[in-house]
């Protein structure tokens, strides 16, 4: 076969204070950055979808035709230059030849400014341009808020089944097989949906942790059954004020009956279970403390997630709530980052590596709560940005924060970058001149992808509710466009939308 490739991911926060622009894309800020034609090909060696299914084809001898690979760190929405570029390359690209297959590597949570569903939008204009006839494979990331949109105009869909996403090139593998089972059947495949009452809070979706452990062992032990192709649950991005956010499960194989039949167990399940989807937070002091109480007793760091100000859910990486409680606490052998802070960067570069100076460092998120921080910090250690991610999730990835700054204040090591990535590898603590293996208490700015990196070091690990833009609690969150009544957290009260947007 003769398949156009492209991808085109984000996660999109509708209440996050900062919108994703082409640059951002370009950027790729902790993903990769953005490329094109033959230069999408070195991602077949990367735990990328694109680079499995890119890798998956080559080996089965198809001929591979990569457009565009574009991702951005999550933020709000995608604003209409970086969408149209971006879509128009793929819609394009689509239309200038014939193809056999078309393989997309999407998010399934962008929303843009001019439309709820990104992808779905831009699987209508693929479409548009090829018909019903040329099969369309998409993957999905696990947090996808997957829509109508894109189970009626993708050929079939296939989701991570991993939190943190450690399965990706996996994903991409398992689309390949999708298609060649859709060619194989040499006809549609049947495909049942069934979407939950409830918003799960993304903390509570770690595989690594139950229930969603044992809910993914269940879909792949149902994925086995005759008839079934493929099996996919999307817990979905609770931060998307749209209403088709929420966790869907649907399936697609050769047999109707059972695959109706395997998406009602899995649906079954996961609806079981929704006590156990809630979670409970610990208190900036309060997390600190517990953290300071286990280091003294332990070998290994006591790794505390700064949950609400995730750039891997639209948080700026910029407060200072954990960073404060460090230094009340005095916190010895600590380390937190990264803080994107470019003027506090460029102002450690100045003064010069050994060097003491004042420094106001983030709190620019606007959240009540949070503030600007400022002490006196030594400037440690200086460095370009640039690291390859060895670890589990996105390993082989080279990423590129701009210049940081290692700073110290008493007993506490700031990482201080100038663009934003979520801390999902330990490298980036150690382009700022922090061992993280040998801490006594590290502060990650991530919500559950660090988990990869950091679980099989940590002693423990604690989850704090510090002041940020990524309200770990859905319910936390100013809603006005869900579906009405979807309860907007497990057991929580059933959304209404007030009369005026009715």
């Amino acid at each position: 076969m003769h398949i156009l490739v492209a991808g085109f991911q984000h996660e999109t926060n509708t209440f996050a204070p900062s919108q994703a622009d082409y640059k951002n894309f370009v950027n790729g800020e902790g993903m990769p950055a953005l490329a094109r034609g033959a230069d999408v090909m070195p991602l077949a060696d990367t735990n990328i979808p694109a680079g499995g299914f890119i890798k998956a084809a080559m080996a089965a001898g198809h001929t591979i035709e990569p457009v565009i690979w574009a991702a951005a760190s999550p933020a709000a929405h995608v604003t209409r230059n970086a969408y149209e570029r971006i879509a128009g390359e793929i819609v394009a690209a689509v239309k200038e030849k014939t193809y056999d297959a078309i393989y997309l590597d999407l998010h399934g949570a962008m929303v843009t400014v001019d439309a709820d569903d990104g992808e779905g939008e831009l699987l209508k204009r693929v479409r548009a341009a090829i018909g019903r006839e040329i099969p369309v494979v998409v993957s999905l990331d696990l947090h996808s808020n997957t829509t109508a949109g894109m189970l009626n105009d993708a050929t079939a869909l296939v989701a991570y089944r991993t939190y943190p996403h450690v399965d990706m090139a996996e994903t991409g593998r398992l689309a390949f097989v999708l298609l060649e089972d859709i060619v194989a059947a040499a006809a549609p495949l049947h495909t049942h949906v069934r979407r939950l009452p409830f918003l799960i809070p993304i903390n509570g979706m770690c595989t690594l942790l139950e229930p969603a452990q044992g809910i993914y062992a269940q879909l792949e032990q149902l994925e086995q059954r005759p008839g079934i192709v493929s099996l996919s649950f999307t817990p979905g991005f609770p931060a998307a004020d749209f209403d088709e956010c929420g966790p869907v499960v649907w399936g697609h194989g050769t047999d109707a009956a059972a695959v109706q039949a395997a998406v009602e167990e899995l649906y079954d399940a996961v609806a079981a279970a929704e006590p156990q989807w809630a979670v409970e937070f610990l208190a900036p002091a309060e997390a600190v403390g517990q953290a300071q109480q286990i280091a003294a007793n332990a070998s290994r760091p006591v790794v505390i997630a700064d949950t609400q100000d995730n750039p891997g859910a639209g948080g700026d990486s910029n407060t200072t709530g954990m960073l404060r409680a460090l230094v009340d606490a005095d916190a010895q052998g600590a380390a937190i980052g990264l803080i994107c802070d470019p003027l506090a960067v460029a102002q450690a570069t100045a003064a010069g590596v050994g060097q003491t100076l004042t420094l106001t460092l983030g709190g620019q998120s606007g959240v009540p709560g949070d503030s600007p921080f400022t002490g006196t910090f030594k400037v440690e250690t200086l460095g370009d940005g640039k690291t390859r991610f060895d670890g589990p999730m996105m390993h082989g990835v080279q990423v590129n924060v701009g210049p940081v700054a290692g700073l110290s204040i008493g007993g506490v090591r700031v990482v201080v970058s100038s663009g934003k990535s979520q801390m999902l590898d330990r490298n980036l603590f150690r382009i700022g001149g922090v061992d993280p293996d040998t801490m006594q208490i590290l502060v990650v700015k991530s919500s559950v992808h660090f988990r990869a990196d950091f679980q099989p070091i940590a002693e423990k690990v604690l989850v704090a509710k510090a002041p940020g833009p990524m309200k770990a609690d859905s319910a936390d969150l100013p809603w006005q466009r869900l579906a009405a009544g979807i309860r907007i957290r497990p057991l929580g009260a059933p959304f209404a939308p007030s009369s005026d947007l009715r």
